[in-house]
């Protein structure tokens, strides 16, 4: 039996994972947050045209990371494959391929905000791991094929095609042993639930949920939405497990006094507390991408005061510790009615890792693209002329604040009701405005006012309910909404990009 080409295509595979994974442990091992794989798919982000992004959101969602992640392991799945073949005649295009690969990866770490030289250590050791895995499979290879090709009827080609598979074998165990080795090496995400864990702030304190903000309707989404239901919107692949006294905030640009705080020195400056509902400006008409909790932390007005704000300045650009960043109105951090904050906790419990632990950044009012920066590390005070955000050299608009908007909740979209009267209900949001009515149209008819819930603040969402007559047949409800400063919910329907979607949130139903 001849030797198969296709042993050479599945060995450049495994000494393709050979590599992955000994750069992975690597990491692990140096505390690296960042694979070269994962720094490799945020270069490829943060490099793909804004059409494409925006197509990617549109089509994946929230799983659009994921989606990047599987295509890049399948693309390296078959380069990997090409230069195993390529080894077979011509070894050197191989080790120039995975020069170039490296060379990749390298840039991709080199670019990240923070860059520590420490940090390029993962990308060389896999580096070197390809090339000794290369050697010894193409070592073994060879010879099963030079004792196939040989006249001489005493030569077994047996014991060198057995070889050539403990070779493989072990190679390819090294990668899945490198892999398994590397979670456990890289355990600082165990390190920091056990902070989590441990974490007291005395000054915060549990929800209570106020009087009157439950219109007790079933299947209206809850007021308080917990951590769990709470929705996640970032772009990093892997999210950044940061020790709470390994965390520091730098305050820095145009101000009279830099400032960097440690995890201490923030909670020493006093505990701020409110109920606060966020949306993403990707929330499409209707959509879920919203909730509302009670947070915990220390208002930005004061620091910024402590800091010293210089005459000039309009933005503040923060960072996250993964390298995302948004440009925030200065004025909006400023506001003596607003209660931006650097948050701590959340529903009375210390932040998750998705949801920005150790620290993230809330303004009531803003959508997160420009404000909510999770994992915040570092806050520059600037001026809009003298920045690029992500989002916003992406084609967002620049201030982001939040459009009022209106979603039914009940009846659902498709249900089978009975005839005449229907209980309707949903919730409205305008944060840091406030909503001073809702109402209901059936069929296109006239406007019926609902009834609101009580809320504590403007910057909460508001629950509403009505009722409305419906004959048998099809029907459909629309709703709108009424702000406090007398702006009333557009019907015209706009897409989420630049600055978040218009329209009156419809449903369809039966009834019988």
């Amino acid at each position: 039996m001849r030797t198969s080409r296709s042993w050479w295509w599945w060995s450049g595979v495994i000494v393709g994972a050979v590599g992955l994974g000994v750069s992975y442990l690597a990491a692990g091992l140096l505390r690296v947050r960042e694979s070269p794989v994962v720094a490799v798919a945020e270069g490829v982000r943060d490099v793909t045209p804004d059409g494409v992004v925006h197509w990617a959101i549109d089509t994946f969602q929230t799983r659009d990371k994921q989606v990047l992640l599987i295509g890049m392991f399948v693309i390296l799945a078959v380069v990997f494959a090409c230069l195993g073949r390529l080894a077979r005649s011509r070894w050197w295009f191989t080790v120039v391929g995975y020069v170039v690969l490296g060379a990749i990866a390298g840039v991709a770490v080199a670019v990240k905000p923070g860059f520590r030289a420490v940090e390029i250590a993962p990308v060389f050791v896999g580096f070197l791991a390809w090339l000794v895995g290369l050697a010894v499979i193409v070592q073994w290879l060879r010879r099963w094929e030079l004792v196939e090709a040989s006249d001489d009827a005493g030569a077994d080609p047996t014991h060198t095609r057995r070889g050539f598979f403990v070779a493989a074998g072990a190679v390819g165990g090294v990668a899945a042993l490198s892999g398994f080795l590397g979670a456990l090496a890289g355990g600082q995400r165990e390190a920091v639930e056990r902070d989590r864990r441990l974490l007291r702030v005395d000054q915060v304190t549990k929800p209570t949920l106020p009087r009157g903000v439950k219109i007790d309707v079933d299947g209206v989404a809850p007021w308080q939405t917990s951590a769990d239901d709470f929705y996640l919107i970032d772009t990093a692949f892997l999210k950044p497990a940061i020790r709470v006294n390994e965390w520091e905030l730098r305050i820095h640009g145009m101000v009279d006094n830099e400032l960097t705080l440690s995890y201490d020195d923030l909670i020493a400056r006093g505990i701020t507390e409110d109920w606060i509902t966020l949306n993403c400006v990707s929330n499409e008409v209707g959509g879920g991408l919203i909730g509302n909790a009670w947070w915990s932390g220390v208002l930005l007005k004061s620091i910024l005061e402590e800091a010293g704000v210089q005459d000039g300045a309009d933005a503040v650009l923060q960072t996250s510790e993964d390298g995302w960043t948004c440009g925030t109105p200065l004025s909006a951090l400023m506001e003596d009615d607003r209660n931006a904050m650097l948050a701590v906790y959340m529903n009375g419990d210390p932040l998750t890792v998705e949801h920005g632990f150790p620290v993230r950044t809330i303004v009531p009012g803003l959508y997160g693209y420009v404000s909510a920066c999770k994992w915040v590390v570092d806050m520059e005070v600037t001026t809009f002329g003298g920045i690029e955000a992500y989002w916003t050299s992406r084609g967002w608009s620049e201030l982001g604040p939040v459009k009022i908007a209106s979603r039914i909740d009940v009846p659902e979209s498709g249900a089978d009701v009975s005839t005449g009267s229907l209980v309707c209900a949903g919730s409205a949001w305008k944060q840091h405005t406030g909503i001073e009515g809702v109402e209901v149209s059936l069929d296109g008819g006239a406007w019926t006012p609902a009834t609101l819930a009580r809320v504590p603040s403007d910057d909460t969402w508001v629950q509403w309910r009505a009722e409305v007559q419906v004959d048998e047949g099809d029907h459909e409800l629309r709703v709108r909404a009424i702000g406090n400063d007398g702006d009333v919910q557009t019907g015209v329907e706009r897409d989420v990009l630049p600055d978040g979607a218009t329209g009156w949130h419809t449903v369809e139903f039966s009834a019988s």
